[in-house]
This record gives structure tokens, sequence and C-alpha cells, in this order.
């Protein structure tokens, strides 16, 4: 069957996707198509849906520039509302007709034209530009832990709890303490008959309250634009600030940080329980994890912290290496994601069948997290070496979308393929890397999702005036820029 033609495949329907597509119809571009795997669009907040998800970034402030999320009920949204919000937003500007969903791709082909894109079931696009949203947080990471399938209660993956199901009465095992797994600890202790965390590695928590926001008040952001655009700029400072601190080790700010930090863990009151609680690397090695109602639920009757190491999961429950078994009738593994795996397994083949797997056999080389090497027109929203560890990513998100925005005004107004250089790109590359391993993310001494496979950062050390100073405007003496063959599209 013959390519349907496009001019721009995007690939991926959640915020980075909605927000390209929202871009794009705002200068006047409809052809173009978005690609999603799912049944509906949504991204991470379709995914997850486990008890007492939300967001750890103001609700106020996650969400666009050009349309502040006001309707959430309190100072930090709930997977629900963020869900309500993305969709909301892709309906309200016409994104949802140029959505195919149940569409995974498979491989993306430079053909010296354009990119030939190929779903999983064979169905087939051919466009001038390919823009991957696909985010990093999507691919679920399952824990290598003897017996899993022999477990005979319910068994799931954060990322695939299905939300319909009742928690009353259930004896819970959570298997995990990053954010995902303290946000449940939170939502299913008050209705679980019991509920066992497995902690192989403690957390830093920094206790944010989540307050309600009163009816008032977003009645009245809601009708003004001003206010709530005001709303999100004074946020939006408070988390630049905090960005320049870590970037730039203003030590005050981050004394104030750790203070809070380690105020919050002091209030546990069972010194055993607190020593098990406090991790042994430094504050910020990891994304910390924000909650203002962790460390009280750990402390009910009902919530028992096992730090003993997993020897199996049986048919009935986990049994940890001191022999005893924790009997359970529910699992969920909150045990992240493969934010290494990127675009894969998509199969990305660019000029002269360069293969994006070579181009990335070491590290994820890459320009400025939205470009590769040897892949023509093709452009990576919140790619590699995103500064995701100190922004909030939505506004990663925009920033990304108005720099690849000009690129693709340059070649559909020229008719030109456009492709980093590959030693301005490693050039740029080895300098984000270098500074990224003089961060608290290399140096302080853990594990987690910011460093790739070979134990380097994988996340960029910018403020939010750096990142917008290295999105303002393409230098295009960094790419190589070639006419299309007569006959091409753009």
């Amino acid at each position: 069957m013959p390519p349907e033609n496009t001019s721009i495949v995007i690939i991926g329907a959640g915020p980075a996707g909605i927000g390209m597509a929202v871009e794009l119809l705002r200068r006047g571009i409809t052809d173009f198509t978005v690609l999603e795997k799912a049944d509906a669009v949504g991204g991470t907040w379709r995914d997850n849906r486990y008890p007492g998800v939300a967001c750890d970034v103001p609700a106020l402030y996650y969400g666009y520039s050009f349309a502040p999320n006001t309707a959430a009920r309190s100072t930090f949204a709930s997977g629900a509302e963020l869900l309500d919000y993305f969709q909301g937003v892709a309906s309200a500007n016409d994104v949802l007709p140029h959505v195919h969903h149940g569409v995974e791709v498979a491989s993306a082909v430079w053909d010296g034209t354009g990119w030939d894109v190929e779903s999983t079931t064979g169905e087939r696009w051919h466009a001038d530009i390919v823009i991957t949203a696909v985010g990093r947080l999507h691919r679920p990471r399952f824990p290598d832990i003897p017996g899993l399938a022999d477990f005979t209660g319910l068994l799931a993956h954060s990322a695939q709890w299905d939300p319909t199901t009742d928690l009353h009465g259930r004896r819970l095992g959570i298997i995990g303490t990053g954010s995902s797994a303290v946000q449940m600890v939170v939502g299913a202790s008050p209705v679980v008959e019991h509920l066992d965390l497995f902690q192989r590695t403690p957390q830093w928590v920094y206790p944010l309250a989540d307050e309600p926001l009163p009816e008032q008040v977003r009645a009245h952001l809601a009708a003004s634009p001003e206010a709530a655009r005001a709303a999100y700029d004074a946020i939006e400072k408070q988390i630049a600030a905090a960005a320049d601190a870590m970037v730039n080790g203003d030590q005050v700010r981050i004394d104030e940080r750790d203070d809070a930090v380690r105020a919050a863990l002091a209030g546990v009151r069972d010194p055993e329980l607190r020593r098990k609680l406090t991790p042994g690397y430094e504050i910020g090695c990891k994304r910390l994890v924000v909650s203002g109602k962790f460390y009280d639920a750990v402390q009910q009757e009902n919530v028992e912290l096992v730090t003993e190491g997993i020897e199996r999961i049986e048919a009935d429950g986990v049994r940890t290496v001191d022999g005893v078994l924790h009997r359970l009738d529910t699992l969920i593994l909150a045990t992240g994601f493969r934010a290494d795996a990127f675009l894969r397994p998509m199969r990305v083949v660019g000029e002269d069948g360069v293969d994006l797997d070579t181009v990335w056999a070491d590290t994820f080389t890459n320009y400025k997290s939205v470009a590769i090497p040897h892949m023509p027109n093709f452009f990576t929203i919140n790619g590699p070496f995103s500064p995701g560890g100190s922004l909030s990513i939505l506004t990663v998100i925009e920033q990304h979308i108005g720099y690849v925005l000009q690129l693709v005004d340059t070649i559909r107004a020229q008719r030109v393929a456009v492709v980093p250089d590959t030693d301005r790109t490693q050039e740029l590359f080895d300098e984000v890397r270098e500074k990224a391993t003089k961060t608290v993310w290399f140096t302080g001494g853990c594990q987690s999702w910011y460093l790739g496979a070979d134990g380097l950062p994988i996340v960029a050390p910018l403020t939010l005036d750096q990142l917008r100073e290295d999105m303002r405007r393409p230098v295009l003496d960094d790419f190589d820029i070639t006419p299309l063959p007569a006959g091409a599209s753009s």
C-alpha cells in the first residue's frame, strides 16, 4: 500500500505532541499528522492512573504558557485533573482531527526526499519532517525478581494500573520508593487493610504542602487571563531561582532546601524507622520526591516499611531474604521507566543509511536535545540531555517547540534538508556532559534515571535563562543545509 503523504509527522500525543500540534495550527500549518500508540491523547497522565497520582510541579505552572491550568482544586494537580487539562487543550485547539490512534511507529527511514514512516501494523506515511514527542518516561522498567509470574493476586506496573480497581480491604505491596511509590502510599494507605512498602534505596523527600485552592480563587483565575498569567509568572520565578541555585551552586538556597528536607525526616517519631528512611547519598542526587504527607502515611499502623532484600515472588506474596513471607493479594511495581530507551525500539535510519543505534552506540549524542547528526529534518522534543533535572518539563517542552518551529519554517520556506554538523554537535555535547559531571547528579553517590547506562549524566544542568538563550534562535552555521531534490514536497 502506498504511503500517505504529509508535510510533518509528529510521533506522540502527550504534552509535547499536543503542544507542537497547537503551535503548528497557530502558524496556519495544517498538513501534519500525529501518530499515537494509545487510544487517547494525554501521554504520561493517560498512562499513570495509580492511587494518589499527582504532579510535583504547582498546577498553575504545569501547563502551557498560553493556557495556564486554572482548573486544579489544589496546589498540585491530580493525575485526573492533568489528563482533563491536556485533553481539553487538544480539543479546544482542534488537534484531535490530526491524531491517528492505535499507531505505534516501528521505523522511520530517510530516502533522500523525506521520511518513510511505518507503523507496527504496516501503515505508512511519507513526510518532509519528523518530530518525535515520545517522552522519556513511558517504557516501564520491570524488576528482575524471580517468581513474578508465580504471583496469583493482582500484579501491575504503576504505569499500567487500572484506576477502577477497588483497594478497600486489600493487602497491598508496593515495590519501589520513588515519587510514584510515595504517592501510592499516601493515596492507598487510608483504604487498604495492610500495605508493605519494599524499599531498596530511601529517598529524600521535600515537604511541600498540597493546599486546596479556594473556589473563588479558581474562578477569578479562570475568568482573568491576566491574573492567571501573573500567577504563572510568579511560580516560574520561584522555580527558576531554585534551578539557578542548583546549577550555579548557591549554597544559601541549597542549605535552605536541605534544612527543610532534613526537618521533615526528623519528624518521623520512631528512630529505627527514621534511620531506614535516611538516604546515604547527597540531597539532590536524585530528583527530590515532593510530598507533605508521606512521612505521616508511612508511620500508620497498617503500613510497614520493608528494607530486607526481596528473594523471590511467590503465589501469595513476597518472600524477603530473611525468610519472611509478606502475604499480599495485590502487588504494584513502582520500579520506574527505561529513561535511557528514548526512541527505542523504533528503528530510525538517516542519511547514507546511518542507523540511529550506530549514532547512539556509546551515548546519546545530540544537538541541544532537539536534533541528531545524520538525521535530516528529524527533531526531538525533550530529547536526550534535556534539562529535566532542574526545570519543569513543560517549560523545556515549550522552549524546544519554539526552537524546532524556526527550523521547520526554514525547511518549508527554502525546501531544504537540515541536519546538525557532526563535529559541532560533538563539541557542544562534550561541553554539556562535562558540565553535568560536576553536578550532584554525578557526584552525589546515587544511581538514578539522570544517569545513562555508562554511568554518566543524561540531563543537562541549565538554568531557565540559559535554556531560553540556547533556544532563542537556531545558529544555522551549526547545521548542514542542502536543497531537497526536485519533486520533494516541503
